[in-house]
């Protein structure tokens, strides 16, 4: 697919149920995307570098 155009990020893996279904509509739709779980609560240095990072990733 290329380097990803939507970042989907969630809270928690409880998240991953419905997300999926996010994930669904746009591959089916060709776009291009990447999935991760990190909690902005909990880890909030590693959320923050993920959101610095993502015009590197795509």
């Amino acid at each position: 697919m290329g380097k990803p155009l939507v970042g989907i990020l969630m809270g928690s893996e409880s998240d991953l149920r419905i997300m999926d279904k996010a994930a669904e509509v746009l591959k089916e739709m060709g776009v291009s995307y990447e999935m991760d779980i990190r909690s902005a609560h909990r880890l909030p240095e590693k959320t923050a570098l993920y959101a610095k990072t993502a015009r590197e990733r795509g």
